[in-house]
C-alpha cells in the first residue's frame, strides 16, 4: 500500500521527489469534470499544513467548498462578471507594478493569447477566456486560505507557504492547481456560502482538480528567469 507522504503520483504511476514536483507543477487554467474526494483533500490538507509559520502561530484558516456549494458560488460569479460588478477583494491587488515585472506578466500574456490564436484586437475571444477564471477554471474544488484581520502583512508570508504547501502535496496525488486573485475576488458571496466570519479576510483562493492536459489552456508552460539573474552571492 502506498501511504500518503511517499511521493507516490496516484495519476501517473510514478514516484515524485520534491525538485520533480516543483517542475511539474503547473497554474492549470483547465480542469477536468471527475471529482476529487474529501479524503484526498484532506490528506493534501494534512501535509500542507506542515508549513512553517512566525512562532507556530498558524494563522490560517481554511474553507473548501465543493459540488453544489462551489457550483452556486461559480453561478453567482458569472451573473457579477457578466454584470460588470466591480471585484471588491479582502486582499487588494496591486495597481502598479515595476517595469520590470510587468514586461514579464504582458509578455507571458501575449503569449498566452497567441498560443489560443486570439488576437489582440478580438474582444470577443479575449472577454470569453478572461470568463474563465469565474467559472473558477471549471475545477472541481476550491479552497480558501483566510487569516484574522486584525493580522498584519507577515503572516501573508506564512499562507504563501501554506498555498505553496498544498499545490506541491496535491501533485502527490496527480492533482493540479492554480492560485488565483479572482477566486478571492468578491468576498461577500464566498463568506456567505461558506459562512466564514466577518473577522477573517479571505486572502486567497486555490483551485484544485485533475488537469485537462489536452487543453490548450494547459499547454504553455509560464518560463523562469535564469538563476544566475535572480541569485546574487558573496562570499562563495
Amino acid at each position: 500500500m502506498i501511504e500518503p507522504g511517499s511521493g507516490f503520483d496516484h495519476q501517473e504511476g510514478i514516484f515524485m521527489n520534491v525538485t520533480e514536483a516543483l517542475n511539474s507543477r503547473y497554474s492549470t487554467r483547465a480542469f477536468k469534470p471527475d471529482p476529487v474526494d474529501k479524503e484526498t483533500i484532506l490528506n493534501i490538507l494534512e501535509a500542507a499544513t506542515r508549513a512553517p509559520s512566525w512562532g507556530n502561530t498558524q494563522p490560517w484558516e481554511i474553507f473548501v467548498a465543493g459540488g453544489e456549494v462551489l457550483d452556486r458560488l461559480r453561478k453567482a460569479y458569472i451573473e457579477n462578471f457578466r454584470k460588470c460588478v466591480p471585484g471588491k477583494p479582502d486582499l487588494p491587488a496591486s495597481q502598479q507594478w515595476p517595469p520590470a515585472l510587468q514586461k514579464r506578466m504582458e509578455e507571458f500574456v501575449g503569449k498566452r493569447f497567441n498560443s489560443l490564436g486570439i488576437k489582440r484586437d478580438d474582444k470577443v475571444a479575449r472577454q470569453a477566456i478572461l470568463e474563465v477564471n469565474y467559472r473558477f477554471f471549471d475545477a472541481p474544488v476550491v479552497i480558501y486560505l483566510c487569516m484574522d484581520r486584525t493580522l498584519t502583512n507577515w503572516p501573508l508570508f506564512d499562507i504563501g507557504m501554506l498555498a505553496q504547501s498544498i499545490m506541491l502535496a496535491a501533485r502527490q496525488y496527480g492533482l493540479g492547481s492554480i492560485p488565483a486573485y479572482m477566486l478571492a475576488i468578491y468576498p461577500d458571496v464566498i463568506r456567505a456560502e461558506l459562512e466564514i466570519p466577518d473577522d477573517l479576510s479571505i486572502i486567497i483562493g486555490v483551485a484544485l482538480g485533475y488537469s485537462d492536459t489536452e487543453h490548450p489552456q494547459n499547454k504553455l508552460k509560464a518560463s523562469r528567469r535564469p538563476i544566475r539573474e535572480v541569485a546574487r552571492f558573496k562570499g562563495f
